[in-house]
């Protein structure tokens, strides 16, 4: 008997109406509320969705879901037929009685109660960016940042954002966060570190056993629902072959229907790659930071490099001002002349400081600076060896000792190689032709590689980046 579709209607309501109780499904009325049901013919029902994205979405979570219902609905349904149609309008609006109303924007987790099944943001409240001082080393990653925020029309998607430990890449992706909740209340926000998101994948993958797959099902309608996703230091995830396919769908997914991703890391995506080679040695499978590589180049890849002096000095006197105890100037150049590894512990090596004048009584001067930061400044008289520097070298390429005092002139040799030598011109007193002794090479080597050292340690970036490593690590000083 042919139907009405007024009768039809009907039935997908009731439909919809069923899928929203199971606590399981509870997000698919965001994606179900925008399907179309145009009509049964013999025993097939065919629905309309408007866009690829929810097509595939709705074809591989919820298909035979709607197709056991409807026939409970009907008997004389027998197949489902979801076709793509870019024309249709829904005919079940978000705001419908007849669907359970969309998911909390958990961007708003920190003041309000979020729904018990979505993972939490933990947003700082102090990382905005308004407390973000900019500088040379952070004004790239800064402006990507202000500009994914502020402008929901960027050509840049994903954004990735990379740099060491300390420097700042947390505090910007909150403060894109803070922006996007104060700009876009509505939108559906989710930031997490990748632990939270291991764990949220692990969670999902133990329901699995006596939901019969609901967790995961449930874990995609979460994670796919959001407006904006980011993933805070990502390389944990490296080497966790079932969570990094999992993100990589996630990811891909949210690429393809527009949604916005924000990803940081503490590597570029060409070093995630030689990290997880080295993790799976023997595995086949292609991993996240390899895929990654391909996905990102469509996106703006940023780095965030250690802070120089100037923006080490500004940092401190941001923060100076917002301290109760006043800190003289000269400890605060101090501190910025000394304390170079990160922003952390620049930070840090201020609180401590303010922190024994407040309970000890003493006064905040430079003398009682070197004495409460003795153990973080290291300063150190004993002399650096040249083998001290060769190995540290070859520690930091993952290189053997005999290939840096080899005649091998393969760059991934032959650089560490130079800056060896430019290190010990620089750290030790030894002479050239001593240098190129312990290197089997003549004086005039080590004279060339010096020179391209200084001229390449202006240009390229991560050679500075390990330059300073290096040197900060034979010289005892904090990294």
């Amino acid at each position: 008997m042919e139907l009405s579709q007024d009768r039809i209607k009907d039935q997908w309501k009731r439909v919809c109406s069923r899928i929203q109780q199971s606590e399981s499904n509870r997000f698919a009325v965001r994606w179900l509320s925008k399907i179309v049901p145009a009509g049964i013919e013999g025993h097939q029902v065919s629905l309309l969705a408007p866009s690829s994205c929810i097509h595939e979405l709705v074809k591989q979570n919820y298909a035979d879901q709607i197709l056991a219902l409807w026939r409970e609905e009907n008997a004389d349904v027998e197949s489902l037929d979801l076709r793509l149609s870019a024309s249709v309008t829904p005919e079940l609006p978000l705001n419908s009685p007849a669907l359970l109303k969309p998911v909390t924007p958990v961007s708003s987790v920190v003041e309000n109660e979020p729904d018990p099944d979505y993972p939490k943001s933990l947003l700082n409240p102090n990382y905005t960016f308004d407390n973000f001082v900019v500088g040379s080393a952070n004004q790239f990653a800064c402006a990507a940042a202000r500009k994914i925020a502020e402008d929901d029309s960027v050509s840049f998607n994903p954004l990735y954002i990379h740099g060491g430990s300390g420097l700042g890449k947390t505090h910007l992706m909150q403060a894109v966060a803070w922006r996007l909740k104060e700009r876009c209340p509505d939108k559906n926000v989710l930031y997490l570190s990748s632990e939270q998101f291991f764990l949220c994948f692990m969670k999902a993958l133990r329901e699995n056993r006596s939901n019969r797959f609901e967790g995961t099902a449930k874990f995609r309608d979460i994670f796919r629902s959001v407006d904006v996703l980011m993933i805070d230091d990502i390389q944990f995830i490296c080497g966790k072959e079932s969570t990094q396919a999992e993100f990589f769908n996630t990811f891909n997914y949210l690429i393809a229907c527009g949604k916005k991703v924000i990803l940081s890391a503490d590597s570029s995506p060409q070093s995630l790659y030689a990290i997880e080679e080295r993790l799976k040695a023997k595995s086949d499978v292609i991993g996240l930071a390899d895929r990654l590589k391909t996905r990102i180049s469509q996106g703006l890849v940023v780095d965030i490099l250690p802070p120089d002096y100037e923006l080490r000095l500004a940092i401190l006197e941001a923060k100076a001002k917002k301290l109760s105890t006043s800190v003289p100037r000269e400890v605060l150049d101090f501190l910025a002349k000394n304390i170079t590894a990160s922003v952390r512990e620049l930070e840090g090596a201020l609180k401590r400081i303010t922190a024994h004048a407040e309970l000890i009584g003493d006064p905040i001067n430079l003398a009682t600076t070197r004495n409460v930061l003795k153990d973080l400044l290291k300063i150190s008289d004993r002399p650096i060896t040249m083998t001290e520097i060769q190995y540290a070298v070859c520690g930091h390429y993952q290189i053997g000792l005999t290939d840096l005092k080899s005649t091998r002139r393969e760059r991934r040799i032959a650089r560490p190689r130079q800056l060896a030598m430019y290190l010990a011109k620089v750290l030790t007193p030894l002479s050239l032709p001593d240098i190129g002794k312990a290197f089997g090479r003549d004086h005039t080597t080590v004279m060339h590689a010096v020179k391209t050292m200084e001229n390449l340690l202006c240009r390229d970036k991560q050679l500075s980046i390990d330059a300073d490593i290096l040197s900060r690590r034979l010289k005892g000083e904090p990294i």
